[in-house]
């Protein structure tokens, strides 16, 4: 299961699980938030990901390497035209030439997490790009999702909880 994960293009070296209760208040540009992702410097084992797939836990993976430079953009969708949204997506990543991506479903039938393969791309430049790809979903379809990583969110919320299984 690991080496998935690590296919996608996720960094294992540390990982994220959800806690019950706000582990950290992060001041970030004006504007504070409330981490309930408690940060594990440790590798993602085996065990933890079966208690995630399991929903036993919500594990999370950061985007960003040590360096604030990401190879996996995210378009994370949370809403009631799941199906929809997926060959409306596929169909716009095929006229602007996105050719690797994979689609995996999330907690729930309504959650959508596409993750689109890049060469290594600064914060700043990911989030241009996904810019550009939802300003062009949004002529299309409600804007029910959300794209990461996101130069205006702290690190601690450019992480991605795993996926559950292929869409």
């Amino acid at each position: 299961m690991i080496e998935n994960i690590k296919k996608l293009g996720f960094n294992t070296d540390h990982y994220y699980i959800k806690r019950g209760y706000v582990v950290d208040k992060i001041q970030f540009e004006n504007r504070t938030f409330y981490a309930k992702f408690e940060k594990i410097d440790e590798p993602i084992n085996d065990t933890l990901l079966k208690q995630h797939l399991k929903k036993e836990s919500t594990v999370a993976l950061s985007l960003l390497d040590k360096n604030g430079r990401t190879t996996l953009l995210l378009i994370e969708y949370k809403g009631d035209e799941a199906t929809k949204f997926y060959y409306t997506a596929k169909q716009l990543f095929g006229s602007i030439g996105i050719k690797d991506y994979e689609a995996y479903e999330g907690k729930s039938d309504r959650h959508i997490q596409i993750y689109i393969k890049t060469e290594s791309l600064s914060l700043e430049d990911a989030s241009k790009k996904l810019q550009e790809i939802s300003d062009l979903l949004c002529i299309k379809l409600p804007s029910d999702w959300r794209t990461l990583p996101n130069k205006n969110l702290p690190e601690q919320y450019n992480i991605a909880t795993l996926p559950y299984k292929k869409y």
